[in-house]
């Protein structure tokens, strides 16, 4: 149910929180700068692509951001030609070497394995950016194939080139998409497009995402334009943004008392607090509002 979901997700990021190590290879970088982290997938060689490095670079990543002090925006966008072009290619080859895909059994343990939460490593690689308490722009050119469209999804909105090229591809290469898309899809697009794009595997362009709803904005140059809005963000109170995510993401749920009762409880904790009050007092002022921070874990 959606709303156990909900509650699962909650429940485990505590646990999440401790399980990452190092940032393998390198395959992501982040640079902080005013509250908003610009997050990079660094790969730009291999278009991104998603190898066993970057899908724990992802997780690591993301897991840190969760409880990152100052944080108020966040980024994620590709290095060079691409924003993720997904699966590495390498691992195509070796599924169609002597080893094949592996095992039944030990396709089991890898994929069945809840090692996150309610999730498997690779779904949480798309997930985590959902469990960061503040919004995540992805800003998408060049291809978003398989992994890396599912990857897109994470995010709480996506600026895309008009020309980005992207796909459900998994169906291409004998599989399903498995990496939280058949949980995000339907956020967003009718079930009947998710059939369409899945089953025919087709590429599609950024102006076509945006008439799906899976694009928030088009623009000609997607990176500058998540970060001038990052940063506008960036320049809210950050307690009633957080608000925001988290009443976002009981709506997502569906169940009406509850997004009632969320609307509620949050607008208490910020009637008359600190920054709720600056807020009132700079617009009236006309003047930039200095907002203080969240307390780590807030």
């Amino acid at each position: 149910m959606p709303g156990d979901y909900v509650r699962m997700r909650q429940s485990s990021l505590r646990r999440i929180q401790s399980d990452s190590g190092e940032n393998m290879e390198h395959r992501v970088r982040v640079t902080m700068t005013d509250g908003v982290a610009d997050v990079r997938l660094s790969r730009p060689e291999k278009m991104n692509a998603l190898d066993k490095a970057m899908f724990e670079a992802l997780v690591e990543t993301g897991s840190r951001l969760v409880s990152q002090p100052g944080l108020r925006a966040v980024v994620i966008s590709g290095e060079g030609r691409a924003f993720c072009a997904g699966l590495d290619m390498g691992r195509f080859a070796q599924m169609a070497g002597p080893e094949g895909g592996g095992t039944t059994a030990a396709n089991e343990l890898r994929l069945g394995t809840r090692s996150h939460g309610i999730a498997n490593s690779s779904q949480y690689a798309v997930l985590v950016w959902q469990d960061i308490p503040v919004p995540v722009i992805a800003a998408v050119h060049g291809v978003a194939f398989g992994g890396g469209f599912q990857l897109t999804l994470g995010a709480d909105m996506r600026f895309v080139a008009p020309d980005t090229r992207m796909s459900v591809m998994e169906l291409k290469w004998g599989l399903v998409p498995d990496m939280a898309g058949m949980l995000l899809m339907p956020r967003l697009v009718r079930g009947d497009v998710i059939r369409e794009l899945t089953f025919s595997g087709r590429v599609f362009s950024g102006t076509e995402a945006f008439a799906m709803g899976f694009a928030t904005r088009v623009c000609e140059d997607p990176y500058p334009a998540a970060l001038a809005f990052a940063r506008e963000i960036a320049g809210k109170s950050p307690h009633a943004v957080r608000a925001g995510k988290r009443l976002m993401e009981v709506m997502e749920a569906g169940d009406p008392a509850a997004i009632l009762r969320a609307e509620s409880r949050e607008q208490v904790q910020l009637l008359g607090s600190a920054n709720q009050k600056e807020a009132v007092v700079a617009n009236l002022e006309k003047r930039a509002p200095n907002f203080a921070d969240v307390e780590p874990g807030g």
